[in-house]
């Protein structure tokens, strides 16, 4: 910790000399309650706010530096249950790529279905800590990540994720593409019992813009296929591969929003997925109101409804308020 307060102060005080001084700071507040009673998904409160600061310095237009801390504080917790998370990175850009190394924050970066990548990484994993690429087209983009989860010690076991996401896009017409990667390995001991588990999602989308066939903004409808792989390596002879349909309809009046997607077919066993998506039958709809939008404030409140299999209703409520602002 202390190193990391010399590094910011010498940050600061060679402002003068050649670069300007940037910096970022985001408050986010979180409102997580989950009411789930069907024993799916986990049922709980996650009440709190994140703060994160950064300072740094551009070089030639492209070159950006950053280094600060991002901290959870999670309410009627002391204040040093959650550690600090380091973040600093580098990151590259121009007209049409962009690519960052380092521990840079997850949100606005990585944005995949829940069925592959579950919502609590953006409160209790806030950074990737690799590298992520990005490359635009006229037509589209592609970008991938490799984000290390766990250093392997000898009470830890290793862990990483990797990820690639796209669009492509003709008119009204669009493909998304995301596939993602888990590899859980085992601790520097390797006690007997102790075997490497290997995860492998993909989802796949066709989808039309609607805002020109409905009254409503940014909407769309798209369907395609989710598939997963799993296996454990010396006690399944091979993979379990399991394959479902997924379809969503999204649409946005004034300060609302509606969201509505299906997943139908074999359930998942995705281990860092929404827990939801491991049953055959899966329905949520969200209603999301933006009570705040502004420049440098964002308020915005989910109802979400979660049919589970044709019979169990749980439900959640969201709430976020993020406030950012630098130079």
């Amino acid at each position: 910790m202390r190193s990391i307060l010399v590094v910011i102060l010498l940050l600061i005080a060679g402002q003068g000399f050649s670069q300007k001084l940037e910096y970022d700071i985001l408050f986010h507040g979180i409102g997580d309650n989950r009411e789930y009673f069907s024993g799916v998904a986990n049922s709980q409160t996650i009440l709190g706010e994140r703060t994160s600061v950064v300072v740094g310095t551009t070089l030639e237009e492209k070159h950006k530096f950053r280094i600060g801390l991002s901290h959870l504080f999670e309410f009627g917790s002391e204040i040093d249950d959650q550690q600090p998370k380091l973040t600093a990175y580098y990151h590259y850009s121009d007209a049409q790529a962009e690519f960052y190394f380092g521990a840079f924050p997850r949100m606005g970066l990585i944005d995949f279905p829940l069925a592959l990548i579950t919502d609590t990484f953006l409160y209790y994993r806030p950074n990737i800590e690799g590298l992520y690429g990005k490359y635009n087209w006229d037509w589209g983009h592609q970008s991938g990540f490799v984000d290390w989860t766990s250093l392997q010690t000898e009470t830890k076991r290793e862990t990483f994720m990797a990820g690639f996401s796209g669009e492509m896009r003709h008119q009204m017409i669009f493909f998304q593409n995301y596939i993602t990667l888990f590899h859980y390995a085992g601790t520097a001991l390797r006690p007997e019992g102790e075997n490497i588990h290997d995860n492998l999602g993909a989802a796949f989308f066709l989808g039309s813009d609607l805002d020109q066939v409905l009254p409503m903004h940014n909407a769309y409808f798209k369907l395609g296929l989710l598939h997963s792989k799993y296996r454990e390596r010396h006690v399944m002879d091979g993979y379990l591969n399991s394959t479902s349909l997924l379809a969503e309809f999204y649409g946005e009046v004034k300060q609302f929003a509606l969201r509505s997607g299906l997943h139908f077919g074999d359930g998942h066993n995705m281990m860092n997925g929404d827990r939801f998506y491991d049953v055959d039958s899966y329905w949520r709809t969200d209603v999301i109101w933006r009570f705040i939008s502004s420049k440098h404030v964002e308020g915005r409140f989910n109802l979400s409804f979660h049919l589970i299999e044709g019979n169990d209703l749980d439900q959640s409520q969201q709430l976020s308020l993020i406030y950012r602002f630098g130079n």
